[in-house]
């Protein structure tokens, strides 16, 4: 049975029912548990010892896979359900997400306000951007969330949906070097050629050039990088394309590109985890990541020539020097910003969120769209203190013009 056949079975009554059901085999698991003689009763009851211990191996396999599929029933009809309420409440119109794993931080956190405050369960997959994508493509999810805002032709090849900016934030690279003692600086070439396979040792001349007062280790360079389709990729490859011609001729941008160099890891958390696993390993994952692990990040040169470490202002500094170009389209990547915004933070991106433009269920749609609205307004707030950077005003107005399109069986929505 898929997981989505498996939350059939999530209101109450079918829940009593499947106890009900389930009682005949938790009796005789019981019977099977209970203790046992490590020797035959008697050489009628059983011809050999070699017999008798057949029996048991039996007994005790066919009571590890009753009670296997008693827990996995437990969990679907329990644990799985996206309507279930939120702090005792009784909501029953839940709403289901998927996709980026580098808004998760911050979307786990605005499902569990929003949620408490309206009774309203959000359940959230950190899959990946493209994962998410695919996903509300084929209606298994209610929104999803990706950090490669889409172009006209893959808005085209969707149902009709609204994308709305939703955060942004920076993509820090942190890397496992031990005894270090300070932030280490990357240049934008020393980065691309780390990431092209071209640098592989920490004390290559280049990571010299960019670090003239640190004692360098010897020591070979593990790269590591999505293996999943993410909009993290997205964000970090496009602003390789734009500061090294090598990168853009050879491996290019997109949420999957085909890496030159490195190991793969799946989300965030593993490209995470081979980081802090690996000395000498260098990865880009979202600051909360880092920061959770206790991992150092770089100082990445901007092109002003200054050395800047990933913060929210700095994404800020990133968003505004594009004010222009994000009030004719949101889509306007913020990367590698012009030299006069001298404090930004060269690798930056917005993150978006994508609803259908309507659908038949008029409370669910109206959640989702409170939802929204609860993230691009009071939301806010709590993604800076997550390390995200606030959309500025210009940007939640753009969003609530774009939310006003959501419909329920062809009605506006309050």
């Amino acid at each position: 049975m898929s997981a989505w056949g498996l939350r059939a079975c999530v209101d109450r009554e079918a829940a009593e029912s499947f106890s009900k059901s389930a009682a005949p085999i938790t009796s005789a698991v019981a019977r099977w548990s209970e203790p046992r003689s490590s020797k035959p009763r008697s050489s009628e009851a059983r011809s050999s010892k070699l017999q008798y211990l057949a029996d048991l191996y039996v007994h005790d396999i066919l009571a590890f896979v009753v009670l296997a599929w008693l827990a996995l029933m437990t969990i679907a009809c329990t644990g799985s359900n996206p309507a279930h309420s939120v702090a005792g409440g009784g909501g029953t119109n839940g709403l289901t997400g998927a996709g980026s794993t580098f808004i998760n931080p911050a979307m786990s956190q605005w499902a569990a306000d929003f949620g408490q405050q309206n009774k309203v369960r959000i359940n959230y997959q950190s899959i990946g951007s493209g994962g998410g994508i695919q996903q509300l493509k084929k209606g298994l999810v209610d929104f999803g969330a990706s950090d490669a805002a889409l172009d006209d032709k893959a808005l085209g090849e969707m149902p009709p949906v609204v994308q709305i900016a939703e955060s942004a934030g920076p993509v820090c690279i942190t890397y496992n070097l031990p005894n270090l003692g300070k932030p280490l600086r990357l240049s934008d070439t020393t980065l691309a050629g780390i990431f092209l396979g071209k640098i592989m040792k920490w004390n290559d001349p280049a990571i010299k050039k960019d670090n003239p007062d640190v004692n360098l280790p010897n020591l070979q360079i593990t790269v590591a990088h999505r293996s999943d389709g993410s909009g993290t990729t997205n964000i970090f490859t496009t602003y390789l394309s734009q500061v090294d011609p090598e990168w853009d001729q050879k491996v290019g941008k997109g949420i999957s590109v085909s890496w030159p160099a490195g190991v793969g890891g799946k989300g965030s958390e593993g490209v995470t985890g081979v980081v802090k696993q690996a000395p000498g390993a260098i990865g880009y994952v979202e600051l909360t990541y880092a920061k959770e692990n206790n991992l150092p990040v770089a100082e990445i040169r901007n092109k002003a020539g200054n050395y800047e470490l990933p913060t929210a202002q700095g994404t800020t500094d990133a968003i505004e020097a594009f004010s222009t170009e994000l009030s004719k389209d949101v889509r306007v990547p913020i990367v590698n910003p012009p030299a006069a915004a001298k404090d930004a933070y060269p690798i930056a991106g917005l993150t978006f969120v994508l609803v259908p433009k309507d659908g038949d269920d008029t409370a669910k749609r109206q959640n989702l769209k409170d939802f929204l609205q609860f993230v691009i307004t009071n939301g806010q707030e709590t993604a800076t203190k997550l390390n995200y950077a606030a959309l500025p005003k210009t940007l939640v107005a753009q969003d609530q013009t774009l939310l006003g399109q959501m419909k329920a069986n062809g009605q506006a929505l309050r």
